[in-house]
């Protein structure tokens, strides 16, 4: 476990955080990491502002922080399942529902709220949608997704008619209280209360978990060690338009520590209690501590025979009649005394604890979503097994970078002098449990990257396919894989990435098509991190929108007659150009029906620009074509890519069409020939390159009459310069060093420069360069004016307003009203000042 990066406030406030003040931190699937602090004016003590500060992980010095309104120090945060909605409740009772604004992660808003005046909020959940995965490490070199991760039958917490889930969140109160507000189709709230039990207690310490058959379930505790952790299963409901609670009493325990006589009184106070995962209520850690050290205990919920009195033994058995069950807590494991702890951290990744999957893991050293971490007050966390509770890492804080073995129990044991005066008060592990995020009782934001062997020795090979492993699973479930990023370093770029393309490959053509965008957007994140494939990341970013580009023109193609074959006009146009290998562009349309193509104008002027950046995009490949004798140049990928060259090819056939309709819709080339047909030279040329590299011949090098031809194309053809991708300024590429950043929230400036190499030229920009709209194709001048939004991801720029009204321009430009190209969330960027 390394430190990746530590973030400072920028002005640290006067008054620090006292221990009485909790602080929460909470880690979103699109790694978008929301934490607390509060924050005295300086001139009333009184006077508090619950502050919720946003960052994204890749760019975490362009904090977003809110003066959330709430007038008791905030106790909950959580992220619901698709991470773009975050809830806060604080000790009032108030419940808050906050959205990103126009779609941007620097940008959020409350749109609901709930309150229950006067009684703190404990416990914080969404209702279950009824979407779960298992992760199988058995099946880790399995071909199929499939096995690999499992859906598993799961019902909602609440379903609307048809079997939709039906959003909404639930709370447990201080005083016993479980309060349900559910999101009604027309954007209102119903909201409901019930108690836990008739007998209502002081709830100190509450979690929420959920069961298969969509029932909830809630273990609250009074604080007290002495006293029973008690269980109830929550069954939520809509009847008459009316939300309905009904609650029922499950089984109780009371914690080991306190039936022990040497332990009795040791550990007076329960301090954590936490579900193991939030789709398993049958497993449960407990964390009693005093004011100098900690126990943790591990429960499971067993079902186990009921004994039989002597008087029925000798009765005779009943054909068919099982022995009665009951349901009993049973303590798995505990730990040793520990230190005082701060803060719990459970790992997200959905692993399958069967014994056949836990062995893999143990034999291949698999750590990811086997380890909780435990902060305690000196400083330090240890990272234990979620099951047997041993120590398999530990992290010493600012005093030691390095941490230990597994085993080391000695290391673990030691007495430090002097320890750190930082202690975490939060901790959560990324989606993967890769890294974890912490906050501590100064306001500051710490990153530690987890190793996914815990830093056990591992070859290459096993490294390689864990992280191929994990990347896999972000591929299928659509969470950020940035946490998986953190631990390749440029040496694995190359494998990885042809690995992954191996694995893709395998999988049936409906999973392709699913995964076909975001499988080049894994690979363009992965190239950035290596400068001997940093060219490869524009080709797969220029892919993407290659992709995305000739997907939104063919959907303009309609069908002449409304009784035609099943195929659509876009796939016999791919059909027939697959077919035909004419060089001659008119040649090929001669096989087209070209009513298929008639349009009206405005459309296809509207889209004039997207157009011209294909006649650019295919003008600069074939230009470079002669210069491509090494991967490093940008545009090397196209030229082995059968694919994408068969596309460039029917997009060009598609334009020529329309060109005839509406010539104001063409290309512009500047040539150096008043008769020269651009359109017809391209085509020749592109044609004569994808012959070389069809999916159903062996590929072959261009021969020597096509490089001297493309050689001759600069003097013909004025090439342009492509703008292949906008500098990426974030951190994830400045991570892969040994050592710690330590950066400043609202100071990118700070950051230090990645690598000793020089970026090469694509990346660089002049300060007075051209800038680019990447998604519209247009060039937005030295200093624009327009308020601009950039992907957190990818770094792509586009203009946050939209400066065209035509109905085509308006479609294209939904299409990424809430993602980038890449599935990359949207960032406000501040305009370019003036020099």
């Amino acid at each position: 476990m390394e430190l990746a990066y530590v973030c400072e406030w920028e002005k640290r406030p006067k008054s620090t955080h006292c221990p009485s003040i909790p602080l929460v931190c909470s880690w979103s699937c699109r790694n978008l990491v929301a934490f607390t602090t509060d924050l005295k004016n300086d001139d009333d003590d009184k006077d508090v502002s619950h502050m919720i500060h946003i960052i994204d992980t890749e760019h975490p010095w362009d904090v977003y922080s809110i003066n959330s309104g709430h007038t008791e120090v905030i106790s909950c945060l959580e992220w619901d399942q698709s991470g773009s909605r975050l809830l806060s409740a604080d000790g009032d009772g108030q419940i808050k529902c906050w959205s990103m604004s126009d779609h941007l992660v620097n940008s959020w808003e409350s749109v609901l709220s709930s309150s229950l005046d006067g009684d703190p909020i404990v416990a914080l959940s969404w209702l279950h949608n009824g979407v779960k995965l298992a992760l199988h490490v058995e099946m880790s070199g399995s071909t199929n997704f499939g096995e690999k991760f499992s859906r598993v039958k799961f019902s909602p917490s609440l379903t609307l008619f048809g079997g939709k889930p039906m959003e909404g969140w639930l709370a447990v109160t201080v005083s016993g209280l479980v309060t349900v507000s559910l999101l009604k189709p027309g954007g209102t709230l119903l909201t409901a209360s019930e108690s836990l039990c008739r007998l209502r207690g002081r709830v100190a310490l509450a979690d929420i978990a959920f069961t298969g058959g969509g029932n909830i379930v809630v273990a609250a505790t009074d604080g007290s060690s002495s006293s029973p952790v008690q269980f109830y299963k929550v069954v939520v409901s809509v009847v008459s338009e009316k939300c309905r609670i009904d609650t029922e009493l499950l089984p109780s325990l009371f914690l080991r520590c306190t039936t022990d006589p040497l332990r009795r009184e040791k550990y007076p106070a329960v301090t954590h209690l936490k579900f193991l995962t939030r789709e398993n209520s049958e497993q449960v850690l407990l964390c009693a501590s005093n004011q100098s050290g900690s126990i943790v205990e591990c429960w499971s919920l067993r079902k186990e025979g009921l004994p039989v009195n002597n008087i029925f033994q000798h009765r005779s058995p009943v054909v068919g009649e099982k022995q009665p069950t009951i349901l009993k807590w049973r303590i798995l494991t505990t730990t040793n005394d520990l230190e005082r702890v701060s803060a719990v951290a459970l790992p997200k990744l959905p692993i399958s604890i069967s014994n056949t999957d836990l062995k893999v893991a143990s034999d291949t050293k698999f750590c990811p979503g086997l380890g909780l971490a435990l902060a305690f007050h000196d400083g330090s966390i240890q990272i234990l097994h979620r099951l047997s509770l041993h120590t398999m890492g530990v992290f010493y804080g600012s005093s030691s970078s390095s941490g230990q073995r597994p085993g080391d129990e000695s290391a673990i044991k030691r007495q430090r002098t002097g320890g750190p005066a930082l202690h975490f008060k939060a901790l959560q592990f990324s989606w993967t449990s890769l890294a974890l995020a912490g906050v501590d009782n100064h306001g500051k934001l710490h990153m530690l990257r987890v190793s996914p062997s815990m830093g056990q020795v591992l070859e290459m090979n096993t490294t390689l396919r864990h992280l191929l492993f994990l990347l896999e699973y972000c591929m299928v479930t659509g969470y950020d894989w940035w946490d998986v990023l953190l631990h390749v370093q440029p040496t694995m770029v190359h494998n990885l990435v042809e690995k992954l393309h191996e694995e893709y490959m395998r999988q049936n053509q409906a999973l392709q098509q699913v995964l076909a965008t975001r499988i080049v957007a894994v690979k363009a994140s992965l190239c950035k991190l290596s400068t001997a494939t940093a060219a490869r990341a524009c080709d797969f970013h220029a892919k993407l929108l290659l992709m995305a580009i000739s997907s939104t023109l063919k959907s303009l193609l309609r069908p002449h007659v409304l009784n035609t074959p099943d195929k659509s006009p876009g796939d016999r146009l791919t059909e027939i150009c697959a077919k035909n290998t004419d060089t001659d562009i008119d040649k090929v349309m001669i096989n087209l029906k070209t009513e298929e193509f008639v349009l009206d104008g405005p459309p296809l002027q509207s889209l004039q620009q997207l157009i011209q950046w294909v006649g650019d995009f295919v003008l600069y490949l074939l230009a470079n074509l002669p210069n491509q004798g090494s991967m490093v140049r940008p545009g090397f990928g196209f030229m082995r890519d059968g694919a994408s060259l068969g596309m460039l090819r029917e997009m060009l056939v598609m334009i020529r069409i329309w060109g005839l309709l509406k010539p104001g819709c063409l290309p512009t080339f500047t040539a150096t020939s008043d008769n020269q047909d651009s359109m017809q030279l391209l085509f020749r040329l592109l044609t004569k390159l994808w012959l070389c590299s069809r999916d159903d011949g062996p590929p072959q090098d261009p021969d020597e009459s096509l490089i001297d031809e493309c050689c001759l194309l600069p003097s013909q053809l004025l090439v342009p310069s492509m703008d292949w991708l906008p500098v990426n300024d974030g951190v994830i590429v400045k991570l892969q060093g040994k050592h710690p950043l330590r950066l400043q929230f609202g100071k990118a400036s700070s950051l230090p420069g990645g690598g000793t190499t020089a970026p090469l030229e694509v990346f660089t920009r002049s300060p007075g360069s051209q800038k680019m709209d990447n998604l519209r194709c247009v060039h937005m001048g030295v200093c624009p004016t327009e308020e601009s939004k950039a992907c957190t991801r990818c770094g792509c720029v586009t203009m946050l307003r939209s400066p065209n009204k035509t109905n085509a321009m308006k479609q294209w430009e939904q299409r990424w009203i809430k993602n980038c190209l890449c599935g990359g969330l949207w960032r406000r960027i501040p305009p370019t000042p003036l020099t």
